[in-house]
């Protein structure tokens, strides 16, 4: 899963940005709101923290521009004031929940995960063939062993299982589970997916992971 967070505080940004990497997300940092906007343009994202003051464009601007452009993706929406009027005018306009500051992190990884939920079909526990995936415990087995994944190995699998059944081009891989700063003309979506298959396929009579020739990936009983 991506996220971008847009917050001028460098040292809220970092604090984020350092938390949500430890849970295996990709994170990006814009410091401004055009620059949020920008990168939002850009690039796909899962969800976005945005924080309420920001300069060049504060955070109401950026969440009214953001969903005039249909861009759907879920806004938690951060900030030092918490009046009611502040509340109800982020809600309105489009923020989908909202966090005051100061904040403990686990509360803020709490409702990010909630509107990463909101509107998917899936369950906690993801499940393919014998194969499953545990978000919360980040726990994945197959056929009862455990398997033990790198941070990378992880939100990779996570996303192929988030989207069973469906091929998922490197580009889209890319996008969602490694940062702005990604080369997409190395191979290292392939490297990590061959990382995968050595720990999830390997040993078992039936493969899981699949090439798409001239696609990509998918993950399929």
């Amino acid at each position: 899963m991506r996220i971008l967070i847009i917050e001028d505080e460098a040292k809220v940004a970092s604090f984020i940005k350092k938390g949500l990497e430890e849970e295996s997300y990709a994170v990006d940092v814009a410091a401004d709101g055009e620059e949020g906007l920008g990168m939002l343009g850009m690039n796909v994202y899962d969800a976005v923290v945005l924080d309420l003051m920001l300069p060049k464009k504060n955070g109401i601007e950026v969440m009214r521009e953001v969903r005039a452009d249909k861009i759907n993706v879920p806004v938690l929406m951060l900030t030092a004031r918490d009046t009611l009027e502040d509340k109800v005018m982020g809600l309105d306009a489009g923020a989908d929940d909202y966090l005051t500051k100061p904040f403990a992190f686990k509360e803020l990884l709490a409702r990010l995960r909630s509107l990463l939920r909101r509107g998917k079909a899936e369950v906690a526990m993801l499940k393919v063939a014998d194969l499953t995936l545990d978000p919360a415990t980040r726990r994945v087995k197959r056929s009862g062993q455990d398997i033990a994944l790198t941070a990378k190995e992880f939100s990779l699998l996570e996303y192929l299982m988030r989207n069973v059944g469906k091929p998922q081009t490197r580009t889209t891989l890319s996008e969602h589970v490694w940062d702005i700063n990604f080369d997409r003309m190395t191979n290292v979506v392939d490297v990590y997916i061959n990382f995968l298959r050595n720990k999830v396929d390997k040993g078992f009579d039936k493969k899981l992971i699949h090439t798409v020739r001239g696609v990509g990936y998918i993950i399929k009983e």
